[in-house]
């Protein structure tokens, strides 16, 4: 059968087996081919089949269909992955603290707009120095820098979509700071030696909570700091975890230095609407918690890694968290999915752990990077890096490590047998600084 006489839906059903280079070569033959070859659902597929996650709304106006999508976005792995660390990435150094950095975070959005030119990269950090400064990224220079302070800064988180920085310092006196110019706006003490921040919105208002070395968590107005609940979360311990889910309706707080302590989840709408009662809560039943990770793709997963009183074993337990609502109370509920004990006898170094999807968790031990399934299997196992893996970053597109070695590695998701799994994509030497294409 001459090529002239099949239809169109025929030939996108050809079609469909190639793949794009090839789906490339047949679009120049004639204009039907090039009509079918462009047709939404094959590019689509593609994306889809390639990538774990694909973000459309992220191309900039003029760009919007799968076919560019996928172009652009092959065409970035591909600069990616051939760049060369000297030539190809900018290494910038900020120089301007005298103390200790402390702590450092994105005052810019991280979303990436395909097509969208030169970004803008902010970061803020903080020193034992004193001070709070801002960053540009891609020419390393400052943008500001707070006065002096008497007492040094102990850490800093953001808040992008506000343009906020948030400190808080060895006394525990919490400060917020504007993004775009460095003026404080509001102060609030805790009283206490060290805390714990975490930022959340409920029905596009902004919240900090803060948990203290005295087992305090309390419940602010984000900016001006006014005290919305204080409530004693542990008698006589200190809360060294705090970690607000993804979909900013639970919060759990522990303490890593206390073995008798288990960790405790609180649903944030009773943080931020106190009553006359405790807030509702729960405790998990684990001890001797080491660390925890929140599944992201699920509506309330939380990873747990514990060891036993009687053992060195470290074992990952995870659980789904639900509000049981009746007419007289609201209790929450604490389902566990998924135990498994960790492979290789004693985990003795300090662990990372990050969730992906629903059922993968991603652990940095000393120079490892291993993925697990929440129910025990081995999916991937990388040593790629020289020294200790000191954090560990992830979304839905990809993975980055950083390492003591002072190198990142970055690797991104993929789909085999519809299972995540990881691609090592580029590695880059020369500093641990924030590098731009």
């Amino acid at each position: 059968m001459s090529s002239e006489l099949l239809t169109l839906d025929c030939l996108v059903h050809v079609f469909s087996y190639l793949e794009a280079p090839d789906l490339l070569r047949a679009a120049r033959v004639n204009q039907a081919w090039n009509e079918a070859a462009g047709t939404t659902s094959l590019w689509r597929r593609m994306c889809l089949d390639h990538w774990t996650f694909c973000n459309i709304s992220n191309l900039t106006p003029g760009m919007q269909t799968w076919k560019q999508y996928y172009l652009h976005r092959s065409k970035l792995e591909h600069e990616m992955a051939s760049g060369r660390p000297s030539a190809d990435y900018i290494c910038r150094s900020m120089r301007g603290h005298k103390g200790k950095i402390v702590g450092m975070a994105y005052l810019s959005d991280n979303e990436h707009v395909f097509g969208g030119g030169k970004l803008r990269c902010v970061v803020c950090t903080a020193s034992t120095d004193g001070t709070i400064r801002a960053w540009q990224v891609q020419e390393g220079t400052q943008i500001w820098s707070s006065p002096s302070q008497e007492v040094p800064f102990v850490k800093v988180i953001t808040v992008p979509e506000y343009k906020l920085a948030i400190s808080t310092d060895a006394r525990g006196t919490i400060k917020v700071w504007h993004g775009e110019s460095g003026e404080e706006l509001a102060a609030f003490s805790t009283s206490s030696s060290s805390s714990s921040l975490v930022t959340y919105s409920v029905n596009n208002k902004p919240f900090l909570t803060a948990a203290t070395a005295g087992g305090a968590i309390y419940t602010l107005e984000v900016p001006n700091l006014n005290q919305v609940s204080c409530i004693t979360a542990f008698q006589n311990s200190s809360i060294d975890l705090l970690l607000c889910s993804p979909d900013e309706q639970w919060l759990v707080a522990g303490s890593t230095e206390n073995a008798d302590t288990s960790p405790k989840v609180f649903y944030t709408d009773c943080l931020i609407n106190p009553a006359d009662e405790s807030p509702v809560s729960s405790l998990l039943p684990v001890n001797n918690c080491a660390v925890v990770c929140w599944l992201p793709k699920a509506p309330a997963r939380i990873a747990v890694m514990h060891q036993d009183r009687m053992s060195v074993q470290r074992n990952i337990t995870v659980f789904d968290l639900a509000v049981k609502k009746s007419k007289y109370k609201m209790e929450v509920l604490a389902q566990q999915v998924a135990s498994f004990t960790l492979p290789g006898g004693t985990w003795t170094t300090a662990i990372l752990m990050k969730g992906h999807g629903t059922e993968t968790i991603l652990l940095g031990c000393g120079a490892n990077l291993e993925l697990y399934s929440i129910f025990g299997s081995q999916l991937e196992a990388f040593q790629h890096h020289n020294n200790t893996i000191t954090s560990i970053w992830v979304d839905a597109f990809r993975v980055v490590t950083s390492s003591l070695d002072l190198s990142l590695r970055v690797y991104t998701w993929k789909k085999v047998n519809k299972i995540s799994s990881l691609t090592s994509r580029y590695y880059l030497l020369g500093g641990t600084h924030r590098w731009s294409r």
